[in-house]
């Protein structure tokens, strides 16, 4: 079948946020999938023949929630379960949900498994713990036929890909490394993301990240001037690499710095891996982000991409749990 003949992908995006509020921009600018719900946390907004992006957006600014899009839009005390409960009128969801707690994703994935939901998921999951649980629902995901995807951002994500890409080079695979810079004008528009990365700071944890009042944030920003410095994460790269059989997750680590008062990276966001190849020469391969690329490009751009990739395997009958090493994402037009 010519790709023009394809039928657009019918997505719901899971999270009204910065980076769920970029990702239905982004679908706007597609053709090969289209953007036919957005859920925040008070409601709803749904379209079969697909959103006005803008439109959504705009209501939800101006007016507090996608719930006030006109025509479209409506409040709901459980906004993903009225997806689930239209989980036919849709061929893939993405999860731009916050990832504390830990089961959070997890148990929203479980959710559509049990709800009849067949077809694809995509999340930007960052943590380990959380990335593991959902690997844990293979069987679940296989039985409900869906293929989930895990991973699919940045960091893991697109960095994971090209760590694994990179690694083919070598016998054997001594680091990964990945470093990252991230600038936000106004952290306020990335609520979830700056608590979780928080959440990552000596002297915290998931529970007193999400604790934190924004006031308390704020202060804590102030006292840092802007800038958060993270080192050692508890990133789900390591699992995501291991598991695809990469690397052992003792020999990954990931840090960066985020600035919370400026559009303009701190640092450039690399990976770097090294390795020794056949002929016993050690080297490292090293790929390296464009600064001029938004975390919203880098995180939404390959989780769409993991979604096309998502709906080849769904095809085939493919289902269970992937990750962002173990599938390539394909271009979405």
């Amino acid at each position: 079948m010519h790709a023009a003949d394809i039928s657009p992908m019918r997505i719901a995006v899971l999270g009204a946020g910065g980076l769920g509020s970029a990702a239905a921009r982004m679908l706007s600018q597609k053709r090969e999938l289209r953007l036919d719900a957005l859920v925040d946390s008070r409601g709803f907004a749904f379209d079969p023949d697909g959103l006005d992006a803008e439109a959504v957006l705009h209501a939800a600014s101006e007016r507090g929630g996608v719930a006030f899009a006109p025509k479209t839009g409506a409040p709901s005390d459980d906004p993903i379960g009225e997806i689930v409960r239209r989980a036919e009128a849709f061929d893939g969801v993405f999860l731009a949900l916050p990832n504390l707690p830990n089961d959070f994703v997890p148990g929203v994935a479980a959710r559509f498994a049990a709800g009849g939901y067949r077809g694809v998921m995509t999340d930007a999951l960052k943590r380990t713990s959380a990335a593991e649980r959902v690997l844990k629902l293979d069987e679940l995901f296989k039985t409900a036929e869906i293929v989930y995807i895990v991973g699919c951002g940045a960091t893991p994500g697109l960095l994971t890909a090209a760590a694994n890409l990179a690694a083919q080079s070598f016998a054997e695979v001594e680091s990964v490394r990945i470093w990252f810079g991230v600038g936000i004008q106004n952290w306020e528009a990335y609520r979830a993301t700056i608590r979780e990365d928080i959440a990552h700071m000596p002297g915290f944890d998931v529970e007193s990240a999400r604790r934190l009042t924004d006031e308390e944030v704020a202060e804590l920003l102030d006292e840092r001037g802007g800038k958060l410095i993270l080192e050692e994460m508890e990133h789900a790269d390591d699992a995501i690499l291991e598991a695809a059989g990469v690397v052992s997750r003792d020999c990954v680590s990931v840090g960066g710095v985020v600035d919370t008062r400026s559009s303009q990276k701190p640092v450039s966001t690399s990976v770097v891996v090294t390795g020794v190849t056949f002929e016993g020469r050690r080297s490292s391969h090293t790929f390296t982000l464009g600064d001029e690329t938004s975390m919203a490009a880098n995180v939404c751009g390959p989780a769409f991409g993991y979604m096309k990739a998502g709906r080849r395997l769904h095809e085939i009958g493919a289902y269970g749990a992937h990750s962002s090493a173990t599938v390539m994402p394909r271009f979405v037009r």
